[in-house]
């Protein structure tokens, strides 16, 4: 499949997100291996999660910029409306309302840094601010096909 870049960038505000899911963390080549396998992960043990919004859609989170170890990492989640009985070897992340420049990306996962370049240069175009200390979040439709991903990528800015 031809990478896409869908040119519809727009800004949105999102309220507050609470996720469960896992933590994956490596070595920075690693994450392009090991986000993938947490994520099929995640989608088998999708019924073990109570009160999931839409089991269809997986979430990515990160800080660009992470101050502290407890921000490390990337964490592949799903949303919920409340944590209750989060199984013993997951995760919770809760990710405060915030504003988001926001473009969609289908292709091969390795090359989602040339969407995000082009979102990058459409934030300082728009003068906007990115916050690269605050979460960012990638929303996935399709992932199981790492050639043919479809994600909606959230740079959070002021």
């Amino acid at each position: 499949m031809t990478d896409t870049f869908v040119q519809n960038k727009t800004i949105k505000e999102f309220g507050e997100l609470k996720l469960v899911g896992f933590r994956v963390l490596c070595s920075g080549d690693q994450y392009i291996n090991e986000i993938p396998k947490a994520s099929l992960w995640l989608e088998g043990r999708i019924n073990e999660i109570k009160h999931v919004v839409n089991p269809l859609l997986q979430f990515g989170a990160f800080v660009v910029e992470n101050e502290t170890d407890e921000e490390d990492g990337y964490w592949i989640c799903v949303e919920v409306k409340e944590y209750e009985d989060v199984p013993s070897d997951m995760v919770t992340l809760t990710v405060p309302a915030q504003k988001y420049a926001v473009s969609r990306y289908k292709g091969a996962n390795y090359k989602i840094v040339d969407a995000y370049n082009d979102l990058h240069r459409w934030i300082e175009e728009n003068y906007y601010k990115r916050l690269k200390e605050k979460w960012h979040i990638e929303i996935y439709y399709s992932w199981q096909d790492t050639d043919n991903v479809d994600v909606e990528l959230l740079d959070t800015v002021e």
